[in-house]
């Protein structure tokens, strides 16, 4: 039988590419947007609906959810896409951003979840794939709330994986890196320059933002079509296993956060991040 995935944060990136990518394979996808126009690049397929969701809008979400289950008779899997980072030091990030980014990328997500689960739990069936970030994996400069955000969907994906595994549903956590070829990135600078540090900071900030400058010049990222493959393949999985790291360029840095050993670890990461005022 086809199957359905409802993908958030469709507009752009790995959403994007997610969409094209699982319709190809024979999916139906409801493709989530926040403007309806958003989703124009979709018009003319038939396995794919369009539906306005915004995960800082409960309603949305529930209207979402259920004309994918009218259109194409239920729901398969959920795709957590949305999302945003901040950057820039902690004190100079207003509480307002604060929270929208915990109500982007946590709140909205487990929203997102808890509208979905009981359609799940009746069907004993479902997975739910959780996009974080190596930014849920390792700590870096200047990005501590992006960090905290998926730290915690990390520790939440985690948990409610015994939760849901009796019940036939499973959860997948997929972890891209530096992806150049999104709209990611500008949204952070968009959100950089809405910060004000006080003045201490001004020489973290200025290395902080030469460590990430070359980091952008030598990378080789991956491009959104290679992560959607990853949530591809996180969905069609029957195991349980829960982690996916999606792209090579964070696959280092990975192994030595699980791998090496605190003491290495940290070493290798004060060697490699540590800003001297």
């Amino acid at each position: 039988m086809t199957k359905t995935v409802l993908i958030t944060g469709c507009s752009s990136g790995f959403g994007l590419a997610a969409v094209g990518l699982f319709a190809d394979e024979g999916w139906n996808v409801v493709a989530t947007v926040r403007r309806l126009e958003d989703g124009a690049p979709f018009a003319g397929r038939d396995n794919v609906l369009v539906a306005r969701l915004d995960v800082q809008d409960p309603a949305t979400i529930e209207a979402a959810i259920q004309a994918g289950i009218d259109r194409f008779g239920g729901i398969d899997a959920l795709i957590n896409n949305a999302g945003f980072g901040l950057f820039g030091v902690f004190e100079g990030t207003s509480p307002e951003k604060v929270r929208e980014q915990f109500d982007v990328n946590v709140f909205g997500l487990m929203e997102t979840t808890r509208a979905i689960l009981p359609h799940f739990r009746a069907n004993r069936s479902g997975v739910v794939v959780n996009i974080t970030s190596g930014a849920g994996v390792f700590g870096l400069p200047m990005s501590s709330l992006y960090n905290a955000s998926k730290f915690a969907v990390e520790g939440f994906s985690e948990a409610l994986s015994y939760e849901l595994e009796p019940l036939g549903v499973r959860v997948k956590l997929v972890e891209p890196g530096g992806v150049l070829a999104t709209k990611f990135g500008q949204r952070v600078g968009a959100e950089a320059a809405q910060t004000t540090a006080p003045e201490d900071y001004a020489p973290i900030i200025a290395a902080g933002e030469t460590l990430f400058e070359g980091l952008r010049a030598v990378r080789r990222g991956a491009t959104p079509a290679d992560v959607a493959r990853v949530m591809l393949e996180a969905c069609m999985d029957r195991t349980d296993r829960l982690r996916w790291v999606a792209t090579d360029d964070i696959k280092p840095l990975v192994a030595l956060r699980r791998e090496a050993g605190e003491d290495v670890y940290w070493a290798e990461m004060r060697k490699a991040f540590a800003l001297k005022g």
